[in-house]
């Protein structure tokens, strides 16, 4: 699932891809932006902010999303796509390098110096320089809602996902449904820029500190099987800000209380 550390990575692929190099083929296949063309243009950096990505491009920000199923891809030209064309909503490519954004959602187009218009809501990033992590306690600890709900608000945070939630939860011994306002939002933010932090140098993310296939995580997508720890049975819910935005939560019942 794409999380700050995933978009971390992909944009520092496509940095390597594309900076320093003259734009010559700028196709955004989405219909608000399919006129846009920035060919002849320098490709200054392609940098994250949170679960965003910033192509900064001439004078102009590209900004995409990755959601659930986006990923940007790299080629070498004339190399064949790994996804069907039909899913491409992005297409970037210089001399030495064709980069393909496949079902990424989100594409605006707007002059940089307009670009905190699309991330100035977003919180603390633990993967950028400014990490502030007591204002990121603050904003938490001033949710009202449930911590799992606050986790997730990218204005409070920026980068932390359904699966962050989850394992940072269990690891602080925190139940999902647990008012905000009452968690040790400090050692929570603490531990996740710690846990993000060491995720984007891993190949596959860890929670456990295992790499292997299926020992990855302790709660997250291991519904009714036995906590790592204690042997309880996980169970699992559903929370979100909005019925449409709720998401699957995990959580062992003796070691969260």
């Amino acid at each position: 699932m794409p999380e700050g550390d995933t978009v971390f990575r992909a944009a520092r692929r496509l940095n390597r891809a594309l900076q320093g190099d003259e734009v010559t083929r700028f196709d955004l296949r989405v219909p608000a932006l399919a006129t846009a063309d920035l060919r002849g243009e320098i490709v200054h950096e392609v940098v994250p902010r949170g679960k965003h990505l910033l192509h900064r491009i001439g004078d102009m920000t590209l900004r995409s999303h990755l959601r659930m199923d986006g990923s940007w891809h790299v080629y070498r030209p004339g190399e064949r796509w790994r996804a069907p064309a039909h899913q491409a909503r992005a297409v970037i490519a210089t001399d030495h390098a064709e980069t393909v954004g496949f079902e990424v959602s989100m594409l605006a187009l707007v002059p940089t110096r307009e670009e905190e218009s699309l991330i100035g809501h977003l919180g603390p990033d633990p993967l950028q320089d400014d990490w502030d992590p007591a204002e990121a306690a603050r904003r938490v600890n001033s949710d009202a809602r449930s911590i799992h709900v606050a986790l997730l608000d990218q204005r409070n945070v920026a980068g932390f996902g359904n699966e962050y939630a989850a394992e940072l939860l269990f690891l602080r011994g925190v139940l999902p449904t647990a008012p905000a306002s009452d968690v040790d939002a400090r050692a929570l933010v603490d531990l996740g820029a710690r846990t993000i932090r060491a995720n984007i140098e891993r190949s596959e993310r860890t929670f456990t500190g295992i790499a292997r296939p299926g020992h990855r995580t302790w709660v997250y997508g291991r519904a009714h099987r036995a906590c790592r720890r204690c042997g309880t049975l996980i169970e699992t819910g559903e929370l979100g800000a909005v019925e449409t935005e709720e998401r699957i939560t995990f959580w062992c019942p003796r070691c969260q209380r």
